[in-house]
């Protein structure tokens, strides 16, 4: 019997985000589920043209053949049946990815089987999914097609924006009660008190782990909070994030201007923000992972 995942970083994915799968899923919305099967095992052997999520998927396998040990591990959780899911595999053989392990629940959610493979991120473009795996305390995305896919560079490079995602939405949510000058006076006074923690510090902490192990000055992932804060209230993320004892190799404090050029600037392979409109924004730019969590998704 195999070890457990304990000691990696574990990307489940679900094969729409993995692999672009427009033409059976039109196939499936417009003539159900028996059609779209039939399609599956009609198209078997022609292989999927990447999603918007591959890019991210293969930096991150690439990172196993630069350590001695395979750090990590990236599982397809998919709503298909083994029977329609045997195209994806065999796509996954062809791009020569290093996903061994699946899991095909034949149309029901995913979200009992994170905890069983001991995920620490999902993403999907399927959103009720997202959200269970959300409540269920997973971090977790639904992938927004479009922005530029950075395959050409070696470093993988991932954005967070804070409140709601890397930190807890109680300042958010002091903002949206009492405006810009109520969340300053409250970041002040709490300047010293650690944010409590996001959905995705527990992804974020995986990745800084991964990249120590790795020599100084030479990783090839580089982190970065993309946030509209802008001081004083970044007092209180710098001190939170030294609390934690996590480093970010870059950090924006905007005060509520467009990320979108500083997203693009950064050269992002996936971007990860709670609010819908900074997501419609930015996936024109970088992929764009909307983490449907928070005051703002309420």
């Amino acid at each position: 019997m195999a070890k457990a995942l304990d000691d990696k970083l574990v990307l489940a994915i679900s094969s729409r985000a993995l692999f672009d799968l427009t033409e059976s899923h039109q196939v499936f919305e417009s003539q159900g589920v028996e059609a779209y099967r039939q399609y599956q095992i009609e198209h078997e052997d022609e292989i999927l043209a990447p999603g918007d999520a591959f890019p991210l998927v293969k930096k991150l396998l690439a990172l196993n053949s630069q350590l001695e040990r395979a750090p990590v591990e990236v599982i397809l959780i998919s709503r298909n049946s083994a029977d329609t899911g045997l195209r994806a595999f065999n796509s996954i053989q062809h791009y020569q990815l290093g996903i061994s392990r699946a899991a095909f629940v034949s149309g029901h959610s995913p979200d009992p089987y994170l905890s069983a493979f001991g995920c620490q991120l999902f993403l999907s473009t399927h959103a009720d999914d997202v959200r269970s795996a959300l409540a269920a305390g997973f971090a977790a995305a639904t992938i927004l097609s479009g922005g530029a896919r950075r395959a050409q560079n070696n470093e993988l490079r991932i954005a967070f924006d804070g409140d709601a995602v890397l930190f807890s939405d109680e300042s958010e949510r002091v903002y949206q009660q009492g405006g810009l000058e109520a969340f300053q006076h409250h970041e002040q006074d709490a300047a010293k008190e650690p944010l409590r923690g996001g959905p995705f510090k527990p992804f974020l902490a995986a990745l800084h782990r991964l990249q120590q192990e790795f020599p100084a000055g030479d990783s090839p992932i580089r982190t970065a909070l993309v946030t509209a804060r802008s001081a004083p209230a970044h007092e209180r993320v710098i001190r939170t994030l030294r609390d934690w004892n996590i480093r970010l190799d870059e950090s924006f404090f905007l005060g509520g201007l467009e990320k979108s050029a500083i997203l693009e600037a950064f050269a992002a392979d996936m971007f990860f923000d709670d609010q819908v409109g900074h997501c419609e924004k930015a996936r024109g730019h970088v992929v764009t992972g909307h983490v449907p969590h928070g005051v703002s998704n309420e």
